[in-house]
């Protein structure tokens, strides 16, 4: 599945953040049996709103979400064993070193920890913003609107499609380490469609879920970028990693 990547990284989206962030409103609250939200590392969320940005997805009985079904239903007819393995495999690696077959076997958390240690708190924003994002669209997956459809991977019955929390954290992903290698910019931002497209090859998201969390990755690293925290971090990963990489310093 292929999307279209903006270009450059570093020029995302500042104006629409700076007039979107005077209408932000205060997050909905969480509901009393759910686990407490995860706290921001580099984000403000009472500034960052980004459910300002997103469209609604598509309603349930809607031709759009029809023929997202149909073709979730033909990639399930499709889809290989190697194809369900794979997307089993992502499914449980949420974190930067799904991307070890762009950069080889160097890359692995225990020679990176300073990388790994970003990567961490890169996937927490997701956490952040994703979890926020969810409760407020509260989409039912595909297996919960066509029982016709045979899921491969996790299965719950809360109703949140809406982004892809394992799409938007690849995403996110992706984007830093373009940063740091930027040498393997088409490389990282293949892979981290490649990731998106498992969730469909699992049968638990849309196409349009994967789209919202492409979207939502440029304003949330957006907003990263100009965090003095997060430059700081991104910094020292990428001297360990280009170093590590035997690649020159930027």
């Amino acid at each position: 599945m292929k999307f279209r990547h903006i270009l450059p990284v570093s020029i995302v989206l500042a104006a629409s953040l700076t007039s979107h962030a005077q209408q932000a409103s205060t997050a909905d609250q969480m509901p009393a049996h759910a686990k407490p939200p995860r706290r921001a590392y580099y984000i403000d969320p009472s500034v960052l709103d980004v459910s300002l940005l997103l469209a609604n997805p598509p309603a349930a009985d809607s031709d759009a979400t029809k023929a997202e079904l149909a073709e979730l239903h033909g990639i399930e007819t499709n889809r290989t064993p190697e194809q369900i393995a794979k997307a089993k495999a992502d499914e449980t690696e949420e974190d930067m070193f799904a991307y070890k077959s762009v950069f080889g076997p160097v890359f692995t958390p225990e020679s990176l920890p300073i990388t790994a240690a970003l990567g961490e708190h890169v996937k927490n924003e997701q956490s952040v913003v994703g979890a926020s994002l969810k409760q407020v669209f509260q989409r039912p997956r595909p297996f919960q609107i066509d029982a016709t459809l045979h899921p491969v991977c996790e299965l719950t019955t809360v109703h949140n499609s809406y982004p892809s929390g394992h799409a938007l954290t690849g995403y996110l992903e992706a984007l830093t380490l373009a940063e740091i290698v930027p040498e393997k910019r088409e490389e990282i931002l293949a892979r981290a469609d490649d990731y998106a497209y498992s969730r469909m090859l699992c049968g638990v998201h849309y196409p349009s879920d994967l789209e919202a969390s492409r979207r939502v990755s440029y304003v949330v690293f957006g907003y990263m970028l100009a965090t003095p925290r997060f430059q700081h971090d991104l910094a020292a990963a990428r001297a360990e990693m280009r170093t590590k990489l035997g690649l020159p310093q930027r």
